[in-house]
């Protein structure tokens, strides 16, 4: 078992204040694979002050000096590849290859697409022709809390740490306390790759505690958070006490409009980005608007996609899913599954239980539920599993109020042939993202939604510029 209780605070490794243990469970297993130590308040004050004194100097940085101290923790982090996806299998139960290609290959590719955009990015400039002693500084914010989830582990890592060091900020990461073990690995890049001491600190611990502390510190200038909406409510009014600012990636309930005449891949290829990551992804279409002339089709589709869809074992490779993340996980899907049955949607595939065959472990049955409304509780509900919920629509406006009627609005999905009704959708649709026809957001597209499914943008430019405030100079000759 690995044991992994202390911090990186300061530029070192340090044994908690008041050392609180808890077991990190392999959710293939159930079983502990690692303890860490929860933090308190103590060691949020040690972080907070070690990123105080940093922020002194490293916000008065060069570009230059960002840039290759970033250019080599990436250079670090290619080295460390198997070691990090190997966290990633342990601590959250993905498989494999997807640990590999997609959970460590989306952080490596979004430390790529911030060093690019550091490079390019002018921190100085004048307002324009007509006012050329007027200067426009963008500036670090300065000492920030950055929370992140366990579901996309290293991507989110990635999202906040890298655009806050290319920044000139300083901060304090806390991992979830689930899935805490590539961000140790991150922490010991980031010490090899000989960045300051205090420019960045680990401090684990749940939210209640090490949260709330962290992000009710005076000190601290500004949240990014990643995680459910109910938590960044909560988060919000700590952040409002003395106006920090705050960066929110909430929750989703993403609607996949399939008109008549989409390809021939779009019902498969819907459900697979449901089901990808056993679900727990914020952006994943869990709501199936079909129209009706292929909606019988496309439900028998559905059926025999979920009954041959693959659960197995996260150390082995291939294309399969593996364990939701943890018992408590597992049995709000279940409930809700069965509240799917009572509501009256007809289940079509999967349903209540394991998948035959396996006795340990969370996983979770591919999950297709035909004949949903949009006022039913899996139609509304952030599941958070593999769990498709399909609906019929008859007109193109209807599709549109069905995708729109919900308190999120991360991402939509489009599936058609036409490029004008693309158009007009896309447009009507309340999301920060629209997918169409699986083409895809790119890795440096802004990333974030609308409503309640966040405040602010991850991701290229619009990410980096999230960790800078405005200055204006009247008079700079």
């Amino acid at each position: 078992m690995l044991e992994k209780r202390n911090f990186y605070i300061n530029g070192k490794w340090v044994k908690p204040k008041n050392q609180k243990d808890i077991e990190v469970i392999n959710p293939a297993t159930e079983k502990s694979c690692a303890i860490i130590s929860l933090g308190g308040k103590d060691d949020i004050n040690d972080a907070v002050l070690a990123a105080k004194q940093a922020f002194k100097t490293w916000g008065f940085s060069t570009k230059e000096d960002r840039i290759a101290l970033l250019e080599n923790f990436y250079s670090l982090y290619k080295k460390r590849w198997n070691d990090i996806t190997d966290a990633i299998i342990l601590e959250m139960g993905a498989p494999k290859d997807f640990a590999s290609k997609l959970q460590t290959g989306t952080g490596a590719s979004h430390t790529k697409s911030f060093i690019r955009y550091l490079k390019e990015f002018e921190f100085e400039k004048t307002l324009g022709d007509h006012a050329k002693n007027q200067r426009i500084l963008y500036e670090p914010k300065g000492i920030c809390a950055l929370i992140t989830p366990w579901n996309w582990p290293m991507n989110q890592v990635c999202l906040k740490v890298i655009p806050a060091l290319a920044a000139g900020c300083t901060m304090i990461l806390k991992p979830s306390e689930l899935a805490p073990l590539s961000s140790i690995v991150l922490a010991e890049l980031i010490d090899e790759a000989k960045f300051p001491n205090g420019v960045f600190n680990l401090v684990n611990g749940d939210g209640a505690t090490t949260g709330d502390a962290l992000t009710s510190h005076p000190d601290v200038n500004m949240i990014s958070f990643t995680g459910s909406t109910r938590a960044g409510a909560l988060i919000s009014q700590n952040a409002a006490k003395d106006f920090k600012r705050v960066s929110l990636e909430l929750g989703g309930k993403g609607a996949n409009i399939i008109f008549k005449d989409a390809d021939i891949e779009a019902i498969e290829r819907g459900a697979l980005r449901c089901f990808r990551n056993s679900g727990q992804s914020c952006n994943a279409p869990t709501r199936m608007l079909v129209e009706k002339p292929i909606y019988d089709e496309a439900v028998e589709r559905l059926k025999k996609y979920a009954n041959d869809f693959k659960v197995d074992d996260p150390n082995k490779e291939g294309d399969h899913i593996g364990p939701v993340i943890s018992e408590t996980q597992f049995n709000k899907i279940q409930n809700l599954i069965q509240k799917g049955i009572d509501e009256g949607a007809k289940l079509v595939a999967g349903g209540p239980g394991k998948p035959n065959g396996i006795k340990d472990g969370y996983y979770i049955k591919p999950t297709v539920f035909a004949d949903v409304n949009n006022n039913m509780e899996i139609a509304r509900t952030e599941i958070f599993g593999p769990v498709l919920s399909v609906i019929p629509f008859e007109t193109e406006e209807e599709a549109i109020e069905i995708a729109n009627d919900t308190d999120y609005g991360l991402t939509n999905y489009i599936q058609t042939q036409d490029n004008k009704k693309v158009q007009r959708v896309a447009r009507k649709l309340r999301s920060g993202m629209v997918d169409v026809n699986g083409a895809g957001i790119a890795v440096d597209a802004p990333f974030g939604g609308y409503k309640h499914s966040g405040i602010g943008r991850e991701a290229g430019k619009e990410g980096l510029i999230e960790f800078l405030e405005l200055k204006s100079v009247g008079g700079w000759n």
